[in-house]
């Protein structure tokens, strides 16, 4: 068993489950033509304008075992580079080595990512291929003041599409009447601990900002 246990999850389904498209059709209507549509085989002006002001994006991937990872990943606006209509680059950054997301990249060459604009409840998906690239020219635009990169994802753009307000405007995630205080939740590191069973030092939440600096 590796990082990511021993593989999918098998379970009994339901006797209620839906076992094909054409039931799971049966339950909606088909989509307005419109949202067909707006889905694109490469980036538009729109599009590229959004990646420039977007600060986070969210990773997906999914390794030759099936096994599925959504991974965080953040900067100043516009640190996911746009190459061409067809191409993205997205700098590595530290984190905790897992390399979870790269592992199926290095797999199965295949990526889905959700750009997110603070204050701003569309969001931007983009589907496609994607590989790991040392190459020196596509490390140096990715280079900032703080850290070069040591690896670039290069980005194959296969489908982009703006994604409706309306998961954002249930959530009313970006209204601070939404916000929840830190201190609800213990530390990460208290977190960690009672799952692990490891116990480590214990650490504020100010000082685990401060250990965080240097890396971000």
């Amino acid at each position: 068993m590796g990082w990511r246990g021993a593989g999918a999850l098998r379970y009994a389904p339901p006797m209620d489950h839906l076992e094909s498209v054409a039931a799971l059709r049966g339950l909606y209507a088909d989509p307005r033509e419109r949202a067909v549509r707006k889905q694109l085989d490469r980036l538009d002006p729109h599009c590229v304008r959004f990646i420039g002001l977007a600060p986070f994006v969210v990773v997906a991937t999914a390794g030759e075992d099936g096994a599925l990872d959504a991974s965080p990943r953040g900067g100043v606006p516009g640190f996911v580079q746009v190459v061409d209509d067809r191409t993205l680059l997205l700098p590595d950054a530290p984190g905790n080595n897992r390399l979870d997301s790269f592992t199926n990249i290095v797999a199965t060459g295949r990526i889905g990512m959700l750009f997110m604009i603070p204050g701003v409840d569309e969001t931007l998906r983009i589907n496609g291929t994607a590989m790991l690239s040392t190459g020196p020219g596509e490390i140096a635009r990715c280079t900032d003041e703080r850290r070069a990169p040591r690896a670039v994802v290069r980005v194959g753009v296969r489908e982009a599409y703006l994604h409706c307000a309306k998961a954002f405007m249930r959530s009313r995630l970006w209204e601070p009447a939404s916000r929840v205080e830190r201190a609800t939740l213990p530390t990460l590191g208290r977190m960690i601990a009672d799952q692990t069973g490891l116990e480590i030092p214990p650490e504020t939440e100010e000082e685990m900002r401060r250990r965080y600096a240097a890396d971000l």
